[in-house]
């Protein structure tokens, strides 16, 4: 299964993202912050990214488009988890280079579902991706 990176300053956000995905075989890597999330990206090259927007040091929208500027991690699919649920937020996530965006609260089930949408995606090769 694919290799994701769960980045939220919210502890049961990540523990509740964490356990789903890990239920359906994939492998979780959890960084605290937008910063740590770079360095574990560019360090373990996920198959995809799920990036908080609001959290300390910096932005979701800040981290994603570091990652889409550095050439080993520009091809990692990202998809926004946010509290931030405003059609121009949405719009700003997606600009800065995020794939999707899933606002808060979401369904276990409904995330799964995204994810593996994604993950399909890109094993047909319609969306390149850091393995």
């Amino acid at each position: 299964m694919a290799r994701i990176l769960v980045v939220d300053d919210e502890p049961h956000i990540v523990k509740l993202v964490a356990f789903s995905l890990e239920r359906g075989g994939h492998e979780v890597f959890q960084a605290p912050d937008a910063m740590a999330g770079i360095a574990l990206a560019q360090e373990h090259q996920p198959d995809l990214i799920l990036m908080d927007v609001m959290m300390p040091l910096m932005t979701g929208f800040e981290a994603v488009e570091k990652l889409k500027e550095d050439p080993e991690t520009a091809s990692i699919p990202v998809v926004m988890l946010s509290a931030k649920s405003q059609q121009y937020e949405q719009d700003e996530g997606l600009r800065r280079g995020a794939l999707k965006y899933v606002c808060k609260p979401f369904t276990p089930h409904d995330l799964v579902d995204v994810v593996a949408e994604i993950l399909s995606d890109a094993s047909e090769g319609d969306i390149e991706h850091g393995s």
